[in-house]
């Protein structure tokens, strides 16, 4: 259902997946609240506007995400150098949309997957699983489904590749 929200919001297909993936994830919170670090968040990981005590209504929470996922798939994509499969797209994006540009453009992950080390570079998501010094379980658990999709991906696109280069 939120993905056909998304849709009607003017999000692509992968982007709506990936709203569903990042809701799912980060939960929906219709009042602001300080996530675990403190940082002020509201509805499904908005920070940008976010104000702790405010109600927001499930419309301004899906357009919240519409927003920010489109932002987040822009620099996303502003960074990276190679094509993603499907899979690779929604584990890097909900990551990007985890973390944060900043971060994402100086990982060892991004310089692994603009020298097509696709594997490698899906193998350092586990590795972002602290906030502030912490290691969180939510984000063992986030990282570990967000390397899955990665990991599906890359040899998704690898047997596509075969299929094609046989006939």
């Amino acid at each position: 259902m939120k993905a056909n929200k998304l849709i009607a919001l003017g999000l692509s297909g992968v982007l709506a997946a990936v709203g569903v993936t990042v809701a799912n994830f980060e939960g929906e919170e219709l009042a602001g609240y300080l996530d675990p670090v403190g940082i002020e968040t509201a509805c499904y990981g908005h920070t940008k506007t976010a104000v702790a005590g405010k109600e927001y209504t499930e419309d301004e929470c899906l357009n919240l995400l519409a927003q920010d996922l489109a932002e987040h798939n822009s620099l996303l994509m502003s960074a990276v150098n190679v094509e993603l499969s499907q899979g690779e797209h929604v584990a890097y994006l909900s990551f990007h949309y985890n973390v944060g540009s900043g971060n994402f453009r100086r990982s060892s992950l991004l310089r692994y997957l603009n020298e097509d080390q696709r594997l490698r570079a899906c193998d350092e998501l586990p590795r972002w699983v602290y906030a502030k010094g912490r290691k969180l379980v939510g984000l063992v658990v986030r990282r570990e489904q967000e390397r899955k999709m990665c990991i599906e991906g890359v040899n998704s696109a690898k047997n596509d590749n075969d299929t094609i280069q046989q006939h």
